[in-house]
């Protein structure tokens, strides 16, 4: 699988190039895992080509552009889109659905507390998009989620500075705590809306 590795290099050499804008653009494309964009931006930190504030920025608003996009996808295509072109996007069917029922189920919260989960962290903004989720929210709560992660992997990047490569088992000690806050606040939110429900305050 060495012409993968070609490819990957390659690519990271021309986010290298771009910057800070590679980084965001590295992001919006996702041709590259975002975990891996964001701790190779670090690294950059670590070398003085990008400030760590400006790889925190554009790290963000990248995360938020990708989103955006896949909100256009469902609010302008529609399901019909997804089933034809999701595999394309490494979106499946089924990712769609389950994401759907969270939304329907949970509301326009569940698109901060998705951010977390794998896969559905992206997945989560076609729903989002069908079902024509106010867009300033959309934005705002995929900012907020999006930010502590990539200041988690760049921060850990411009630390492990060459051992860039090894961020996933690096970082694993430091997802699992992301991942029961962000699954303490699903709990607390699901509450409130159950209790909302039954007409209850807490």
């Amino acid at each position: 699988m060495e012409w993968i590795s070609n490819i990957l290099h390659s690519l990271l050499q021309w986010v290298e190039s771009l910057g800070a804008f590679g980084i965001f653009l590295g992001l919006m494309l996702e041709v590259i895992p975002s975990e891996i964009v964001l701790a190779y931006g670090g690294y950059l930190v670590s070398t003085g080509n990008v400030s760590f504030t400006m790889a925190v920025i554009f790290g963000t608003l990248g995360a938020v552009g990708q989103n955006w996009v896949l909100y256009a996808i469902g609010r302008y295509g529609g399901r019909p889109i997804v089933e034809k072109y999701g595999k394309y996007i490494k979106i499946k069917k089924h990712h769609v659905d389950v994401a759907e029922n969270w939304f329907k189920k949970y509301g326009a919260g569940i698109v901060f507390t998705a951010r977390f989960v794998p896969v559905m962290r992206q997945v989560i903004s076609i729903p989002a998009g069908m079902a024509k989720m106010n867009f300033g929210l959309f934005t705002l709560l995929t900012a907020l989620a999006s930010l502590p992660w990539s200041i988690l992997f760049i921060y850990l990047g411009m630390k492990l500075g060459n051992q860039w490569e090894n961020i996933n088992e690096v970082a694993a000690p430091y997802v699992k705590p992301f991942i029961i806050v962000a699954l303490a606040l699903a709990i607390i939110y699901f509450l409130v809306k159950y209790l909302r429900s039954r007409g209850k305050t807490l």
